[in-house]
């Protein structure tokens, strides 16, 4: 006898009916689970939102308003006024301002990078690395204000950096008090100061690299030059590429060393733009133009971090 009924019950068992019990109680689960874990995100988001996102929303407020602050009720809102005289005739932001952060920040990567790719390679092949990594940390853990007051005393007319030159033959430089090489100066003592963290980031991208690739370039005959730049350099272009970020990100918002040493001058040859975002809002009661510096710099902060990354992707590096 043929069993009439059961293709009609199989069609039921998989009829959307019943499945969509099952369907549901998914759904619950996912729900319950999205709950629990805003749960413990939520100290995280309230910390993010009272410091970061407030501020921010705030600091746009500022940027098309104007303020000497204190009294909340005293926000005017100008619209893009504030924008438009960063850049108006006459205005020292985008020159020399703007321009002394840009050189300031592309000196302090150049001497950094290539400064800590020469130690950390010849570190990679001498005893005790250890030791010398932590030398050359040393700057990193001191405070800003100190490094700062010790070059400057290095840099006077009867300092060390004079001494030596005299003690070469060579004539005293005043380094921080002529403009032209003001400037200069303080990129110096910005890489030393940062020199020990790409060094750390470095010697561990070295040790990153297999040796097997290095013992083959050398039973094919290359040389240690040729190994450094066809091997070592192309292999370490994932560290290369976070330490010109982070010291480019350090370069254009650095603010206490300049403090400490120049105070911007002589003149504006010093002067960048953390600086001035600093004596408009404090020293002027401008903030609403500090607000929009500081937003124009975070523009110019994307859109170099930007040009980086795409440089070192459009050369094979997906980091």
């Amino acid at each position: 006898m043929v069993n009439v009924l059961a293709p009609e019950t199989t069609e039921r068992a998989h009829s959307p009916r019943s499945a969509a019990p099952a369907v549901d109680g998914r759904v619950r689960t996912r729900r319950r689970q999205a709950v629990v874990a805003y749960l413990f995100l939520a100290p995280t988001l309230l910390f993010f939102a009272v410091f970061l996102i407030l501020p921010l929303g705030f600091a746009l407020l500022l940027s098309m308003s104007r303020w000497a602050g204190f009294d909340l009720s005293d926000i005017d809102p100008v619209g893009l006024e504030n924008f438009t005289g960063l850049f108006a005739d006459g205005s020292t932001f985008l020159a020399p301002i703007l321009t002394n952060t840009l050189l300031f920040a592309l000196g302090t990567v150049a001497l950094a990078l290539a400064g800590s790719v020469v130690v950390a390679t010849c570190i990679d092949n001498l005893r005790f690395q250890g030791l010398w990594r932590t030398l050359y940390f040393l700057p990193i853990v001191t405070t800003v204000v100190a490094v700062g007051n010790v070059w400057k005393y290095m840099y006077e007319p009867g300092g060390l950096v004079n001494g030596v030159l005299n003690a070469l033959g060579l004539g005293s430089v005043a380094f921080l008090q002529d403009p032209d090489t003001a400037l200069p100066s303080v990129v110096v003592v910005q890489a030393w100061a940062s020199v020990g963290s790409a060094i750390l980031i470095l010697t561990a991208g070295l040790k990153s690299i297999p040796e097997s690739y290095h013992e083959a370039a050398a039973l094919d005959g290359a040389g240690p030059v040729t190994v450094f730049w066809k091997i070592t350099l192309p292999l370490l272009r994932p560290s290369l590429l976070f330490v010109c970020i982070t010291q480019f990100l350090t370069g254009l918002q650095s603010f206490a060393l300049i403090t400490v040493m120049t105070k911007g001058g002589p003149g504006d040859a010093t002067d960048v733009a953390a600086l001035e975002m600093y004596r408009q809002a404090f020293s002027y009661g401008d903030w609403g133009t500090a607000s929009a510096a500081a937003f124009v710099l975070f523009v110019v902060v994307l859109a170099v971090t930007l040009v980086q990354l795409w440089i070192f992707r459009s050369k094979g590096e997906d980091a």
